[in-house]
């Protein structure tokens, strides 16, 4: 699990959203990518924290989340809304870790799932 240098400081600073997405196997390596970014109150982003994962299961996402919230000082300072995609593995993880946080899905994703069913429904109807 890797960080930058400042990122414990931005992350107790800006502690309030969280946008964190999972990469799947798209390296050389065949490892998962947890990127973890976090956004200023003047909604400017920083890297938080990543990790490249052996598997795509929650046990793996739980580990590094849980690195993650290591990086906080105090309790009273955690992450308030985490962002992330559709993946029920990084959702239930968020949800182990920070139980007392918002889990809030990208509209990016949303929008995407929601194309791609209407146009498999399209398609079948054109059929």
């Amino acid at each position: 699990m890797a960080h930058h240098p400042d990122a414990m400081k931005l992350c107790n600073a800006c502690h309030l959203v969280f946008l964190i997405d999972n990469t799947y196997k798209i390296n050389r390596y065949r490892l998962s990518l947890l990127d973890i970014v976090g956004v200023t109150p003047t909604g400017m982003t920083f890297s938080a924290r990543f990790a490249y994962l052996e598997g795509e299961g929650v046990n793996n996402v739980v580990w590094a989340l849980e690195r993650f919230r290591g990086l906080f000082l105090r309790r009273d300072r955690l992450p308030v809304v985490i962002v992330t995609d559709i993946d029920l593995a990084l959702k239930n993880a968020v949800k182990t870790v920070f139980p007392e946080c918002i889990n809030l899905f990208c509209r990016f994703h949303i929008d995407k799932n929601v194309k791609a069913k209407c146009k498999s429904l399209i398609g079948q109807n054109n059929a």
